[in-house]
């Protein structure tokens, strides 16, 4: 154990790690990658800002007892009952709204430009009070989070949580397409695993999918994707996976190695799919710098209605 030393001594935080973990994760986190974000990420003076609502709620029927914050985008002189395109980002307040990534600057400018058609947004946080994030020596650790065993189960109760408790909140305030190829979701590590299940749980809603440096790993279930992929008649969906060769390598698995396993298997089943490997190690830094990009892909097959 004596060749890994963690960058730092705040190793106690998270008891039970190997060192090797440790160091492995601030490595891949130091986000010293060469990507900087473009003009289609950043304010331009002649561009108008869609307007960010924020709410705060309580899980009534999923996850009982969790509370979140949550905003929805709206495009520019948005009037209610036109129809939008949605995009949901997981971890969107978190990591998707920070300065380094501005996905609804990203939004603004593909919208004005003409880009993509008028889309709404939702920007959604884990929920608190749950089991706490997974340690890398295998347990669970406090009672302080509910992001893992939101993002990382395989099953069907997010997606559940999304349709029945957050969308309708949404439907309040915009109306969105019903049709999957105008519906993108998105998220980051554990939350693009989660927008993978999402989708392939329920289709006939999210019909896009993008993941940056998705846990598709040991944690709750998520390395069993790409057998299951393979195994399953093809679903109508789209996905968009990035990761780097950087990416994380710790006890729940490799996650370079897990995101081309989920790339094979969708190439297997001859899904429309990307699969781009970045420089970067367990950071959004490549992810949004391909942000623009990305969900100009995510939408190419949308209509407007």
């Amino acid at each position: 154990m004596e060749n890994y030393k963690p960058l730092s001594n705040n190793t106690s935080a998270l008891p039970g790690k190997p060192i090797k973990d440790v160091v492995a994760y601030e490595n891949s986190t130091l986000g010293n990658e060469p990507y900087a974000l473009g003009p289609e990420s950043l304010e331009q003076t002649e561009v108008p800002k869609g307007t960010l609502l924020s709410f705060q709620m309580e899980s009534k029927i999923i996850y009982p007892g969790t509370n979140r914050d949550f905003k929805l985008y709206l495009p520019y002189q948005y009037e209610f009952g036109t129809q939008l395109n949605l995009v949901t980002f997981l971890d969107g307040i978190s990591n998707y709204l920070e300065p380094s990534t501005n996905a609804h600057v990203v939004l603004d400018n593909l919208i004005f430009y003409g880009k993509i058609h008028p889309t709404a947004a939702v920007f959604l946080d884990a929920g608190d009070n749950g089991p706490g994030l997974p340690i890398y020596g295998g347990g669970f650790q406090g009672s302080f989070s509910n992001r893992s065993f939101e993002y990382d189960c395989t099953d069907d109760r997010f997606v559940r949580f999304l349709v029945e408790e957050i969308l309708p909140e949404v439907q309040k305030y915009c109306s969105f397409s019903t049709n999957p190829r105008n519906n993108v979701i998105c998220g980051f590590s554990s939350s693009g695993h989660a927008a993978f299940s999402a989708a392939w749980h329920r289709p006939d809603l999210f019909g896009n999918v993008i993941s940056h440096c998705g846990s598709f790993t040991n944690i709750r279930g998520g390395h069993n994707y790409p057998s299951i992929i393979r195994k399953t008649p093809r679903k109508p969906i789209r996905v968009f996976l990035q990761t780097g060769r950087n990416d994380l390598n710790t006890i729940f698995g490799n996650w370079t190695i897990a995101n081309q396993d989920m790339a094979s298997a969708l190439d297997y089943r001859e899904y429309d799919y990307q699969f781009v490997l970045g420089e970067g190690g367990h950071t959004l830094k490549h992810g949004s710098y391909i942000l623009p990009e990305t969900i100009q892909w995510a939408f190419q097959n949308s209509k407007s209605r």
